[in-house]
C-alpha cells in the first residue's frame, strides 16, 4: 500500500501541474484576444541589454553614528531592461483619469506633451496597474537598480565624500546642498515637453532633467560597524527613492516634493514617472489575467 501510494502521488502531482499550466495558457490565450483599448498608443521603449555595472547603494547608511555614503558595489542586472524612452505624459495620464482608474491630479498641465507631475508613489502605481490592464502588458515601476542602469552616462552619483571635519558633521550636509543647489539653478524648475533633455546612450530620453522619478525602492537604513559591515537595517515602505539630478526620499503620499521629503538636501523641482515593462511568460501570465479581472 505504502509503495502504491508513493508512486500514485507524482503522478498526481504531474496531473495536476499540467492541468493548472493548460488552464493558465488559455486564460492567457483569451486574454491576448481582447483588443488593446481603443485610441490608447502604446509607449515607445527601449530595450538595455543585461550587464554589470557599478552602482552605489539606495539607503542612509550610518557608521558610529554619523553618517557616511553608500558603499559602491558590482550590481548584476540579469535580463534585458525595457523601459518608456519617455516619461509618463499629461496626456498619457488624463486616459487613465477618464477610465476612472486614476485620481485627477490638483495641478494640470497646461500641454499634453509635458510629462505628468504632481503625482504621488500611490499615482504611479494606479497608472501602472491600468495601463498594464489596457494593454495586456505588465508594466511596473523599475527599482532604483534598474532607473541607474537606464540612466547609463546621466546616472549622477550623490556620493558626499569624506568629511574632514568629523567633530562638525552638519559640514558634510552644508556641502551637498550647495552641491545640489549649484546644480539645480543651472536649469529651470518648469516642466518641458518630453524630450528636452535629449537621450542618453540607450536612447532614453529627460534621465536627470527636472523631473524627479519614482522607483519602487523602499528607504533602508543601514547601519555600519568600524570595518564597514553591516551590522543593521530597516526598512521603511512608506518612503521610496526618487531619481533625478540627485537621489532622494520621499513619502509615498507626496505630490509636491517641495512640501515634504525624508532626506537631507535640495528638494526635487518635480515628481513624476517612466515604468519598465515586464518580459517573459511569467509576466504575460500575469497581464492575461489581470485583462480578466474588470478593470
Amino acid at each position: 500500500m505504502g509503495t502504491t501510494l508513493r508512486m500514485a502521488l507524482p503522478a498526481l502531482t504531474t496531473s495536476a501541474g499540467l492541468i493548472l499550466m493548460a488552464g493558465a495558457a488559455a486564460l492567457l490565450l483569451a486574454a491576448q484576444s481582447r483588443p488593446v483599448a481603443p485610441h490608447l498608443p502604446l509607449p515607445q521603449t527601449a530595450t538595455i541589454p543585461s550587464t554589470t555595472l557599478t552602482h552605489r547603494l539606495d539607503g542612509e547608511y550610518n557608521r558610529a553614528g554619523r553618517p557616511v555614503d553608500a558603499p559602491l558595489v558590482a550590481i548584476r542586472i540579469g535580463k534585458p531592461l525595457v523601459i518608456m524612452r519617455y516619461q509618463v505624459t499629461a496626456a498619457d495620464y488624463a486616459l487613465c483619469v477618464a477610465a476612472g482608474a486614476c485620481k485627477r491630479l490638483e495641478s494640470r498641465a497646461a500641454r499634453g506633451d509635458l510629462p505628468v507631475t504632481g503625482v504621488s508613489h500611490g499615482d504611479a502605481t494606479d497608472y501602472a496597474i491600468w495601463l498594464s490592464h489596457a494593454t495586456g502588458m505588465n508594466w511596473r515601476l523599475p527599482t532604483d537598480q534598474e532607473w541607474a542602469h537606464a540612466a547609463g552616462s546621466r546616472f549622477i552619483d550623490d556620493a558626499k565624500g569624506d568629511d574632514p571635519d568629523e567633530a562638525n558633521p552638519a559640514r558634510r550636509w552644508l556641502a551637498n546642498y550647495e552641491r545640489e543647489a549649484a546644480r539645480k539653478a543651472a536649469s529651470s524648475s518648469a516642466p518641458r515637453p518630453v524630450g528636452s533633455f535629449g537621450a542618453n546612450e540607450h536612447g532614453v530620453h529627460d534621465m536627470a532633467g527636472n523631473v524627479w522619478e519614482w522607483t519602487q525602492s523602499c528607504l533602508r537604513r543601514v547601519t555600519l560597524d568600524a570595518a564597514g559591515d553591516t551590522v543593521g537595517e530597516t526598512t521603511n515602505c512608506g518612503v521610496y527613492v526618487v531619481e533625478g539630478q540627485h537621489r532622494a526620499m520621499m513619502t509615498s503620499f507626496i505630490r509636491n516634493p517641495k512640501s515634504g521629503g525624508c532626506s537631507a538636501g535640495t528638494p526635487p523641482d518635480n515628481l513624476g514617472f517612466r515604468l519598465v515593462k515586464e518580459q517573459g511568460w511569467r509576466a504575460r501570465l500575469l497581464a492575461g489575467l489581470r485583462r480578466l479581472l474588470p478593470a
